[in-house]
């Protein structure tokens, strides 16, 4: 067995790209991290890790090993995982940061679901916008809505998230239906994260079109309020306007013109380090939404 001890140190070394991040990701210290790869380079004979004072890098003969072991790594963990999952509860703190209306009425609820189906689980969300560190802030996984930049991290698509455009029968009355999205170019338009709105005709695009209103803000609830309240037309996804279209508050517009919008997706850093009471959140909350439309 002493031939598989630092395996593990040196996968996680490898892919959080230090010693003290692969340390917060284990859990110990970065002393016994430095010290498990050292004895492992010393028993294979080879340096595993160009070390400077600035970062730490995979020699060549470092890369060609952790590509074998990396699976190695992963496969004891998920057998180790599925017989911890048949006999023992949940328990710990799953962290999690989020953002949006989406995640605040489909997604937290959502979460209270698995809490409630492993009571000794505790469940932490945070709603902000912001990008986080996964190793840094401590959070297992985020929700997060639009295209995603490729930072590395991984991604998984937790539903698609079509657009509506919505208007009070107020506004409507006093400044008219429009009836293109050209036109919204002479409305007040209410406008969340981005000022070009992107339409599209029998599946396919539009030009974006340039809005323009009295209201901006990048919270839904408030554009949809602000709508309400006849300050414009907005234009956000349409499980937005549910509640609003459904009581009559507010009126679709536009709506052969509609554009597919973008998706909500649940974004970590790497699984080969997830903990379990993460795995087994992503993987519900993917089983809950798989049937979800907006």
């Amino acid at each position: 067995m002493e031939s598989f001890e630092g395996i593990n140190e040196f996968v996680s070394v490898a892919e959080s790209g230090g010693f003290s991040a692969a340390a917060k990701q284990l859990g110990c210290s970065t002393s016994h991290v430095s010290r498990q790869v050292t004895r492992l380079e010393e028993r294979l004979g080879v340096a595993l890790l160009a070390r400077s004072t600035r970062m730490v890098s995979l020699t060549e003969s470092g890369q060609a090993y952790y590509q074998q072991c990396k699976e190695l790594v992963f496969g004891l963990q998920q057998a180790n995982e599925q017989l911890t999952t048949q006999q023992t509860q949940l328990s710990g703190t799953l962290r999690v940061s989020a953002a949006g209306a989406f995640s605040e009425n489909y997604v937290a609820p959502a979460l209270m679901q698995f809490a409630k189906q492993h009571p000794n689980l505790t469940v932490e969300i945070n709603f902000n916008t912001s990008m986080v560190n996964f190793i840094e802030d401590g959070f297992d996984f985020a929700i997060r809505y639009g295209r995603l930049s490729d930072s590395g991290l991984v991604a998984r698509k937790l539903v698609d998230r079509p657009m509506a455009a919505a208007a009070s029968q107020s506004y409507i009355d006093h400044y008219g239906l429009p009836a293109h999205p050209e036109q919204l170019k002479r409305h007040s338009c209410i406008v969340a994260n981005k000022d070009v709105w992107q339409f599209q005709k029998e599946g396919k695009p539009l030009d974006g079109v340039k809005v323009q209103g009295r209201w901006k803000s990048n919270n839904a609830y408030s554009v949809v309020q602000a709508c309400e309240e006849g300050l414009g037309v907005a234009y956000l996804p349409k499980s937005s306007f549910n509640d609003a279209i459904s009581s009559g508050r507010l009126v679709p517009i536009l709506e052969t013109y509609w554009g597919s919008g973008n998706s909500s997706w649940i974004v970590y850093q790497n699984r080969h380090f997830l903990p379990l009471r993460a795995r087994l959140a992503i993987d519900f909350l993917l089983d809950h939404f798989a049937q979800w439309q907006e």
